[in-house]
């Protein structure tokens, strides 16, 4: 095919060319019936390709109507509509009337190829072509000729535009420039079906968009590094490094969702509040930004603060309601706060709006703590209520936010069933838990919703490890000799667990203070507990009076009042709170030198 006779086939070109001519006065000369021959290479916007012999008459191809006969008929009726009363089309200034197609391309600054044929044969390549890929020769494949097509994936391109006759496009390809200052460059090719009853063609057009792709490129790494720096927040908002109980093993994840800048509300703690027990808490604030993290961040410093008080888990999400409505009204949060009591193998619970906890046994049957639950925090007006679960050795509890189980396409319900499935068949540690429980749900990078996860078990000690987990109590009912028998059970007990005799003699000296205090200030019934951990010795008394004691300076002519402060002086920490029902508990602890 020749790209030539194509210029001078364009519908209307010949008649253009002759009209101009005969205004100007001069005479069309005939087609001489030889053409000028054509070079080995492309023409690059020659201007000689659609001119007439001799600079003037009849352009070459012959027949001036030759165009209009393989024009279709619809659009030489619509020509002759925009036409004048003899159809002829409307008069153009003569220096642009005489442009040919090749005269166009080649002042285009995109790059601009033409190919024909099955095998893509290139006609035509624009200068602007050959400054990016080098000079091309004509006549050849597309896939020897042009091979920076090949490799952009275009030729299987070109052959589906070949075959439907409509144009397609592929945009930001990266290309390497053979010349020029840039040594990558991106452009957006479209190719076009060019008709014709020989066998038709291609155009390729590509528009230069490094530009665009540069500064798409800067907008992401600046949208990459406002991400990374706001899960960083996210990160530093909650515990760098969870607390680890004697009784209970711990671990917790968190997964940011989504990939935009926003921080989410998410977050967990562990708190250690002294005699063993342990508080766990976990909440999301709703909504995403640094407003919900601030938000955030100020309830979990809250949550500790409350928890140091050592209060039931309703009487802290109590505070917490008031203080968020305080911090912004705006802002509801969910929560559910737990405290786990290793002498009574429970977890007491309360929450606010927040989604169940879940606990398997150790045979592998999954409970659910759905109720009680009240609003979420920041609504006010609301009494919270606690509820317990049985937490015995071996089993595991398992504390997420609704990022894990909500989806945008199905209801919660289905993915609370999926989760406790799950959940009743993971087992290992807590952090392989939480992985299984994150793929079990298909959590992944893109998700669009914060998820926090926290897994808390309650492990069974066989052999040796039992003997270093051990307790014993002894009830009391009150007289002259519940002192001499706490002393003698107490003594009795650690020489059992074979203790130091420091040890011993520090672990009697409390039990007789602590129980002295009880019969003195407190109300029957009373017991004494005694409970050791690889790691601590716990002594504890309970009573039926809710009055807390507190330590204070005795006078030197003060006969009472130095029990408190001779506990806090040898022990390593001592605490009381009120028990459920009524009472109080006060405790004391005392650290274990390594190898005891």
């Amino acid at each position: 095919m020749n790209f030539t006779r194509w210029s001078a086939r364009l519908p209307g070109t010949q008649r253009r060319t002759a009209a101009a001519q005969a205004a100007k006065g001069t005479k069309v000369r005939q087609p001489s019936g030889s053409q000028t021959g054509v070079s080995g290479t492309v023409p690059a916007a020659r201007g000689e390709s659609g001119r007439t012999d001799a600079g003037h008459g009849e352009p070459r191809g012959g027949d001036t109507g030759r165009g209009e006969r393989h024009r279709p008929k619809q659009a030489r009726a619509g020509r002759s509509r925009r036409g004048g009363p003899d159809g002829a089309d409307p008069e153009l200034p003569g220096a642009i009337e005489a442009l040919t197609v090749h005269d166009l391309l080649g002042q285009v600054p995109a790059l601009v190829a033409v190919v024909h044929g099955p095998d893509h044969r290139v006609a035509y390549v624009n200068d602007a072509y050959a400054e990016v890929f080098g000079p091309r020769s004509g006549g050849e494949p597309a896939r020897t000729a042009l091979p920076e097509l090949d490799e952009l994936g275009l030729l299987p391109l070109m052959d589906q535009v070949l075959r439907s006759g409509r144009p397609r496009t592929v945009k930001s390809r990266r290309v390497a420039p053979a010349h020029g200052p840039r040594s990558t460059a991106y452009y957006t090719f479209t190719c076009t079906p060019i008709p014709a009853a020989d066998g038709g063609g291609v155009l390729i057009f590509a528009a230069d968009v490094t530009d665009q792709v540069e500064s798409a490129e800067r907008v992401r790494s600046s949208e990459r590094r406002q991400r990374e720096a706001a899960v960083t927040l996210q990160r530093s908002l909650l515990p760098q490094e969870l607390e680890q109980p004697d009784e209970l093993r711990v671990a917790a994840t968190y997964q940011p969702g989504g990939t935009d800048a926003a921080v989410g509300g998410d977050w967990y703690d562990v708190i250690t509040l002294g005699a063993g027990r342990t508080a766990v808490v976990i909440g999301d604030v709703m909504g995403r930004g640094v407003r919900a993290a601030a938000v955030m961040g100020q309830l979990r410093t809250a949550v500790r603060a409350y928890a140091r008080l050592d209060l039931p888990p309703h009487e802290v999400l109590q505070l917490l309601d008031g203080l968020a409505s305080e911090i912004d009204a705006s802002q509801i949060a969910t929560c559910v706060y737990a405290v786990h009591d290793p002498s009574e193998g429970r977890l007491h619970y309360a929450s606010a709006g927040h989604l169940p906890i879940l606990v398997r046994a150790a045979d592998g049957s999954v409970q659910s703590a759905s109720d009680p639950t009240g609003p979420p925090l920041g609504t006010g007006g609301w009494l919270h209520t606690s509820g317990s679960l049985a937490l015995e050795e071996g089993a595991t509890a398992l504390l997420y936010t609704d990022g894990l189980v909500e989806r945008r396409d199905a209801d919660i319900d289905e993915g609370l069933a999926v989760l406790e499935r799950a959940f009743a068949g993971a087992t290992g540690p807590p952090q392989v838990v939480c992985d299984r429980m994150l793929r079990a749900l298909r959590i992944t990078a893109e998700h669009d919703d914060d998820v926090a996860v926290l897994v808390l078990q309650h492990p069974e000690r066989p052999g040796h490890d039992a003997e270093l987990f051990r307790g014993a109590s002894l009830d009391l009912l009150g007289g002259t000799e519940a002192a001499p028998r706490a002393r003698a059970f107490a003594s009795g007990v650690l020489s059992s667990w074979r203790f130091s005799t420091e040890v011993q003699d520090l672990g009697v000296l409390a039990a007789s203070e602590l129980v002295a205090n009880s019969l003195q200030h407190g109300t029957p019934p009373m017991r004494l507990r005694l409970r050791r951990t690889d790691r601590r010795l716990i002594v504890e008394v309970t009573d039926g009076d809710d009055h807390l004691p507190r330590r204070r300076r005795a006078d030197p002519v003060d006969e009472a009042g130095r029990g408190i402060s001779i506990v806090a002086t040898v022990a390593s920490s001592w605490g009381s709170r009120r028990t459920q029902g009524g009472g109080k508990a006060v405790w004391c602890e005392f650290a274990l030198p390594a190898g005891s």
